[in-house]
């Protein structure tokens, strides 16, 4: 069952569902717009690798904007802290911004129970495309989990920065094992 619009408003303010700053103007019929928050990391790994942490460079966003390039893997974050307890997140990005060439939230789009934090973002673009700091970017749904419920108590849940792969929760996931430096 997903959240009408309302049902969030709602929900948010009965502290089910946490979204703040919160602003009823950004609510659609079924979401919530979120906002990019000003920094970016850009992964500069070559050739990339789930076993070791990947290079990041850091892109301060300019109120004029900054244009994203095409084969280049952004991360950003929200703005707005989202999450709870009592409905599953689903972060996807907007038609408006993918009719523009703009991929978000690539390979994860779900969130988890039990975790209320600035999201990270996963962004590509197929053309150059120029972003703002606080710009709607995506938005948020909220789904009633059934059955027992297993909070999220991995790595990710409590970060509010944009965050690269990290090699031990990959290796939790089925990855490749982490390698291990030889002794000198």
């Amino acid at each position: 069952m997903i959240l009408t619009g309302p049902a969030i408003h709602e929900s948010v303010e009965a502290g089910q569902i946490t979204i703040a700053p919160f602003d009823a103007d950004l609510l659609n019929p079924n979401s919530y717009n979120y906002r990019l928050d000003r920094t970016l990391k850009q992964i500069i790994s070559d050739p990339t690798d789930p076993t070791r942490p990947a290079e990041t460079a850091v892109i301060e966003l300019p109120d004029e904007g900054y244009v994203l390039r095409p084969g280049v893997v952004y991360l950003g974050a929200t703005v707005e802290t989202v999450g709870g307890d009592e409905y599953v997140t689903s972060l996807i990005g907007r038609s408006s911004l993918g009719r523009l060439g703009m991929f978000l939230q690539i390979s994860a789009d779900l969130g988890n129970l039990g975790s209320a934090h600035q999201w990270t973002l996963e962004i590509k673009v197929v053309q150059p495309l120029r972003v703002y700091p606080h710009m709607r970017i995506g938005q948020v749904s909220f789904w009633k989990p059934v059955g027992a419920r297993m909070p999220y108590d991995g790595l990710y849940g409590g970060i509010s920065e944009p965050t690269a792969c990290s090699p031990r929760a990959a290796a939790g996931l089925g990855a490749a094992p982490v390698r291990q430096e030889a002794a000198a």
